[in-house]
């Protein structure tokens, strides 16, 4: 299946007043799955005309103020206090889960709300959920609603979700130390190492988290996903047979299709003095830095970072985040930092990063490899210096290296020369440039699967037109 079984074309304008259908969407409330879940529903309403209301939780709530043009309902969550002040993911979305099943009158009420029409529409088409929200999709099936699934990984992800029945009983997980550099063959180019797996929570959990979510994918009308053919045909090819569904569609980069800022789903504050910094750099001279909204170093990694920045020479953009460092609410710089990289270097609690990675001055970006930054980073033709903490990011750091050849990991305990090193090979030195090449060639396919014939922009014409004809 070519990602088909729906049918549609583009009018070039918005649908007729009288096809004005409405779609409820509801993310996971984790920043990386909020902001590809906000993005699909802008480019549905911009696109499509339809008419979006957004489901949220009270942990992580959004703030409908910033965003007038759609409808908010919340959803009783029942998130036990401490599990919330955690803020581990897989043991969030267990609980979340839980609650809900164990109240789905709740989770009813909630939807009959969003069903109930404003006068403006005339009716609900769907819901667009996340494919970790399985109890709010099994109450959706009880009242007669068609859900849709997001999915906000790549499509390698996805793929070995699917597989972890078979990684279990072939014995690939739980994964042992002697063997995380062996090749999975089922899942090329993947070792054992970089199967989706999680240091914070047990792997009981998270193995109940991901048969959740291919209920959630299995029993659903059909799946759009957050990247693009150009970026991972085969996956995708496999997937369609794998899953064998309705439709899935490959729609991304979300951000690039979308007119929608971040700044209205962002849970922290943007930082938008850093572009009026950027102005003042030199054109690809700047490393941006930043691990993402949820991983955390050691206070003793985080002084290398500092240093190994510091000692590089280049200009830099550091997010340092509350958080960052385990177990400190708030981070201080290591004494004498700021003296050295005056004029140099500048820190900041969380940028507007989609406007960082495609400003001029910025040449390199050292992530942690979520799927959201690695896709952002692709879309700029910005090369990656990867430093993996557990879930996706370990396959996606390695397709960055050795499928697309666009980045590189850094591997081991951080220590400042190795940091230094690791600044310079991506930047200055021969490597750097080949990669550099490489990566401007990833942002053309980018630039045409967003033309008005590509891959991306049919997707969406399939998704809304699927949509109209409910």
């Amino acid at each position: 299946m070519a990602g088909g079984g729906v049918h549609g074309a583009r009018d070039g304008g918005e649908q007729p007043r009288e096809r004005r259908r409405r779609v409820l969407v509801f993310p996971l409330p984790f920043q990386g799955h909020i902001d590809p879940m906000m993005h699909l529903a802008g480019v549905l309403h911009d696109r499509g005309g339809l008419a979006i209301t957004v489901l949220h939780t009270c942990f992580n709530a959004l703030d409908p103020a910033r965003h007038s043009e759609f409808r908010f309902v919340p959803v009783p969550d029942g998130m036990p206090a401490d599990v919330a002040a955690a803020g581990r993911i897989i043991d969030v979305i267990l609980a979340m889960n839980a609650a809900m099943e164990a109240s789905p009158a709740a989770v009813r009420d909630a939807l009959a709300s969003a069903l109930a029409e404003d006068g403006e529409d005339n009716g609900a088409a769907c819901l667009v959920i996340d494919a970790n929200l399985l109890a709010v999709q099994r109450v959706a099936r009880e009242i007669g609603l068609i859900t849709v699934v997001l999915r906000t990984g790549s499509a390698a992800c996805l793929r070995c979700f699917l597989a972890y029945p078979m990684l279990h009983e072939k014995g690939y997980l739980p994964s042992q130390e002697s063997q995380l550099y062996m090749p999975v063959p089922e899942l090329p180019p993947l070792r054992v190492r970089d199967l989706f797996q999680t240091k914070i929570s047990s792997h009981e959990m998270l193995c109940k988290v991901i048969a959740r979510i291919n209920e959630t994918l299995r029993n659903s009308s059909g799946v759009v996903t957050n990247t693009f053919e150009a970026l991972e045909p085969a996956e995708l090819e496999k997937l369609r047979g794998e899953l064998n569904l309705p439709f899935l569609l490959a729609a991304g980069p979300l951000h690039k299709l979308s007119s929608k800022k971040t700044t209205g789903s962002s849970l922290l504050d943007q930082d938008y003095g850093c572009i009026e910094w950027l102005d003042t750099q030199a054109s690809g001279s700047v490393l941006y830095v930043s691990f993402g909204s949820l991983a955390a170093m050691d206070s003793g990694e985080f002084m290398e970072v500092a240093w190994g920045l510091a000692n590089s020479g280049h200009p830099f953009l550091w997010v340092v985040r509350p958080k960052l460092v385990q177990d400190c609410d708030s981070v201080a710089l290591p004494e004498g930092f700021e003296d050295v990289i005056k004029g140099r270097g500048m820190v900041i609690q969380w940028a507007p990063q989609q406007e960082v990675l495609a400003h001029r001055a910025v040449g390199g970006f050292w992530t942690h490899s979520g799927w959201n930054s690695t896709l952002e980073s692709v879309s700029e033709g910005v090369p990656m210096i990867c430093r993996l903490n557990a879930v996706d990011q370990m396959m996606n750091a390695r397709y960055v290296e050795n499928v697309w050849g666009v980045g590189f990991e850094l591997e081991g305990e951080l220590e400042r020369g190795k940091i230094e090193n690791a600044v310079r090979r991506l930047m200055d030195e021969r490597e750097g440039a080949e990669i550099r090449e490489r990566a401007k060639v990833l942002r053309r396919k980018v630039a045409e699967c967003l033309d008005s014939s590509g891959s991306s922009q049919i997707a969406v014409d399939k998704f809304v037109s699927y949509i109209l004809s409910l």
